[in-house]
């Protein structure tokens, strides 16, 4: 593929408690290591057996592949999905703090614990979920919650306590969104996330209600409701947040990136947005330097876009990709961005130029990722 755009210059309570309080504070997380900060971690989502691809970035910018390490689950696929058969973001997560990776087996409605050794994993825990078909992952501090997208939808939350997971049942919230197995791809929740100072847990809902959902989070777990802001006819699906602090959301209804601020009961309060003049625009990622980048899979493009400190939004370009183009990861030292796309389970490399553009620098086909999704690049 060739660039075909250019940027202008410019705790827990109960029995979790419990566990923490038996353990010295050098044992409350795992054992941490250096940043792997040249690994690249791909989720198959099979539902013959979910594997997590390693690669190592090389020097020119190519990936390499050097593992393959079964979850112990099976991958999942909702109806009506093509690309993305989790219809998801973020089921794939990085615990920089304590060097674990978190998977989701959509198939088998648990998730896996990988320890991280640099580019090696060593699989730690298979366990349940809490819910029907996880999707998406979210971890701040020693707080792990998942979000479970079938029979009405769920978050379950876990407290991690010497590099293993333990389930705080008290911490389950139903979202009650009526989704079940046959829901189409775009009537489930899209990702779950926290806010940069761990203090609010966010979850989109896509078509499924058309609202993203609050909870205030503490060290007993989430508020027992969420706030709710409903946004008609948007399908939030992707979220991340800016170098300002505000939230970013994929709106897949309109294609639209738009900004919001987040007050502290939890409302929204909209700030700004730009259209990617893109189709399926449903996963965004922020780079270490600020530059936003939206996956717009019925395009097979990568946009970018830039934000102000009032939240507003400028759309910069965009580039094509291998078809599919779902979710994308850039590496932790701001150089490059790999986007995985789900049509033939390729995973497109790109350098992060200065002024925010991308230069391709390697494709690669991760065997047995047709329609996955999960890409992090710790």
């Amino acid at each position: 593929m060739k660039p075909i755009w250019k940027l202008a210059a410019a705790t827990a309570g109960g029995a979790a408690a419990a566990a923490l309080s038996a353990l010295p504070a050098s044992a409350a997380t795992a054992q941490a290591t250096a940043a792997p900060v040249h690994a690249v971690f791909v989720q198959t989502d099979n539902t013959a057996g979910n594997t997590i691809v390693a690669y190592e970035r090389t020097a020119s910018g190519g990936l390499q592949q050097v593992g393959s390490y079964p979850t112990g689950g099976d991958g999942g696929q909702l109806t009506g999905s093509v690309v993305d058969h989790l219809s998801s973001e973020g089921s794939l997560a990085y615990d920089r703090q304590a060097g674990l990776l978190y998977a989701v087996n959509a198939g088998s409605n648990t998730i896996t614990v990988f320890s991280v050794r640099a580019d090696t994993l060593i699989r730690s825990q298979v366990l349940s979920s809490g819910g029907q078909f996880p999707v998406s992952i979210a971890v701040h501090g020693n707080q792990v919650f998942v979000l479970n997208a079938l029979d009405g939808a769920s978050v379950s939350g876990f407290v991690q306590v010497g590099g293993r997971l333990i389930p705080v049942p008290s911490w389950q919230r139903d979202l009650g969104l009526g989704t079940t197995s046959s829901t189409v791809f775009t009537g489930t929740p899209g990702q779950i996330e926290f806010t940069p100072n761990g203090s609010q847990l966010v979850v989109t809902t896509k078509g499924a209600a058309n609202s993203v959902d609050v909870f205030r989070v503490g060290p007993s777990g989430p508020s027992a409701e969420p706030a709710v802001t409903s946004l008609p006819g948007e399908v939030p699906f992707g979220i991340t947040f800016d170098s300002y602090g505000h939230l970013a959301v994929a709106e897949t209804g309109t294609d639209t990136i738009a900004t919001f601020a987040i007050a502290p009961d939890g409302a929204l309060a909209q700030l700004g947005s730009a259209a990617t003049g893109q189709e399926a625009t449903c996963w965004i990622t922020a780079s270490p330097a600020g530059t936003l980048y939206a996956s717009n899979a019925g395009s097979g493009t990568e946009s970018g876009l830039s934000t102000q400190p009032d939240g507003t939004v400028t759309l910069l370009g965009s580039t094509a990709t291998d078809a599919g183009t779902v979710d994308a990861a850039a590496s932790s030292d701001g150089r490059y961005l790999y986007v995985q796309t789900g049509g033939a389970g390729i995973v497109d490399a790109y350098r992060i130029n200065p002024d925010g553009s991308l230069t391709e620098t390697a494709s690669v086909t991760v065997p047995g990722a047709a329609g996955g999704e999960g890409i992090v690049a710790p």
